[in-house]
């Protein structure tokens, strides 16, 4: 803990001495000030005001990503409801694919039959012309005819029956074969609608397969877009605070307990623009100073009861005693425009 001496008349002249120096510090900052731009070194109050508006500007943002946050959260639910949909989607198209499978099992199977039918009718066919070609060569036999060659009446009935047998054979191919082309024309037909069942099957199931993909799609895009603008926005809140800390180191120490004995003494500004030396040594900044140069004095005055100590405050700003160029080194750090000794 730093104590301070009682000040002797060397140590009061000393610290008039000091006081000067301040004044002197304090007027060449005034005058580079005058000297220079307006911006081109930030006071206090600037540095202060331009952290806030950092702030308010980080503020704005935070609320943006909050806001893009609910709406990525609203999206999340929209997806998952959509994601359940494409679920039941998928099973739904689970199930029309098999029963495409056993559509298309039917198809083999009728393909199958309508070859076996087909060759039924050509065999059918080439009996029927054989039938025709034997009458045709042998002559279809009348009564007088079978009369003629029988030898007795059971000889006569049993041609007559065998004719018969022949006629009714002969009839009973030409029925088979219009059966069996008319079996064919069923099985044309039945295998068109089944055709067009499994055509418009599968139209269903390329129809609801694009509307769950296009659905999930553009949710998964929006959502994709916010999360994107909302890591923008954080780094960009992120470079913004990394500013705003820099800043705020560069201001001076504002946070010690003006009771303690290292406080700065809260001296008053003076009327006029001539800083004025206390009878106490300390020195009072003109009302219309700029903030640098009320930092500086306010600085120096809270070291001005510490010893003289020669090369004090040149290794370190916080020493036990300073000399001359010390204290200026002191009061300037103070003010906010140096961050190493001199």
């Amino acid at each position: 803990m730093q104590t301070g001496l009682p000040q002797t008349s060397s140590g009061r002249n000393r610290g008039l001495s000091l006081a000067a120096a301040l004044i002197v510090a304090a007027l060449a900052i005034a005058l580079a000030f005058q000297a220079r731009p307006a911006d081109a070194t930030l006071t206090v109050d600037q540095t202060q005001s331009k952290i806030d508006a950092i702030n308010s500007s980080v503020d704005d943002l935070k609320a943006q990503v909050a806001d893009d946050n609910r709406k990525i959260d609203s999206l999340i639910g929209e997806l998952s409801g959509l994601r359940a949909r494409a679920s039941e989607l998928e099973a739904q198209l689970a199930a029309k694919q098999a029963e495409l499978d056993k559509v298309e099992a039917a198809l083999k199977r009728e393909r199958e039959h309508l070859a076996e039918v087909r060759a039924r009718l050509r065999r059918a066919i080439k009996v029927l012309e054989e039938q025709v070609v034997a009458v045709y060569m042998n002559g279809s036999p009348d009564v007088e005819d079978i009369v003629l060659s029988s030898s007795d009446f059971g000889d006569l009935v049993s041609n007559a029956g065998y004719a018969d047998a022949i006629q009714a054979r002969n009839e009973s191919v030409i029925t088979r074969v219009e059966q069996l082309r008319d079996q064919i024309k069923d099985m044309v037909e039945k295998m068109k609608v089944q055709q067009k069942k499994l055509q418009a099957a599968r139209d269903e199931i390329a129809a609801e397969t694009a509307e769950a993909e296009k659905a999930r799609d553009a949710v998964e895009a929006q959502k994709a877009e916010f999360e994107a603008s909302s890591a923008a926005r954080q780094a960009k809140i992120d470079a913004l605070e990394a500013k705003a800390g820099s800043l705020e180191d560069s201001l001076p120490d504002l946070t010690m307990d003006p009771a303690s004995s290292s406080a700065p003494r809260a001296v008053p500004p003076v009327a006029g623009s001539v800083a004025v030396i206390n009878s106490d040594g300390t020195a009072s900044p003109p009302a219309d100073a700029p903030q640098a140069v009320k930092d500086v004095i306010a600085a120096g005055n809270q070291i001005i009861d510490l010893p003289y100590v020669w090369g004090g405050g040149h290794g370190s700003f916080e020493s036990s005693g300073y000399d001359c160029s010390g204290t200026v080194s002191y009061a300037l750090h103070g003010g906010g425009l140096i961050s190493s000794p001199l």
